[in-house]
């Protein structure tokens, strides 16, 4: 049982077949014990890559619409969202100026960060952040975080 910090590239795959799809299916699953944890960005973020998906026909209307509808029913209640605060935001823009993030990344590594801080104030360790972008986790490896993709787990 962990907190993991999950951004949309991972949300996406509990959804969607892909490299990783299973691992991160076990590690969310309620039984598990595990928490989830996301920018409410991320709800953006994954509906995009469904329309994305759709827009280029690999996925057709029924799918997408079957694929928004989980996600609905899977974010609203089993996901801990951080919100797009200030403090979230000031942290973006310092973390756009030491690391070379494109704009939501940043602000899923400043989400993350002050989430690791409410869970350092209740006497908890800091979440897993789960990424599939190369560049965003080694970002939040150099911000001392530990990391994982979901890429790595077939």
């Amino acid at each position: 049982m962990a907190d993991y910090y999950a951004d949309s590239s991972v949300l996406v795959k509990r959804h969607v077949n892909e490299t990783g799809s299973n691992w991160f299916r076990a590690l969310a699953d309620s039984a598990s014990g595990n928490v989830i944890i996301t920018a409410r960005v991320s709800i953006i973020e994954v509906y995009s890559a469904f329309n994305r998906r759709r827009r280029e026909a690999n996925i057709n209307f029924q799918d997408y619409a079957q694929l928004a509808a989980d996600f609905a029913s899977t974010w609203a209640v089993e996901y801990q969202l951080v919100e797009l605060t200030t403090r979230v935001t000031d942290r973006a823009r310092e973390l756009l100026e030491r690391h070379p993030l494109r704009a939501y990344d940043a602000i899923q590594l400043a989400s993350v960060q002050v989430a690791g801080e409410a869970l350092a104030g209740a006497g908890l360790l800091a979440p897993i952040f789960l990424a599939a972008d190369d560049h965003l986790l080694d970002a939040a490896r150099a911000e001392g975080m530990v990391v994982d993709n979901p890429n790595l787990h077939p």
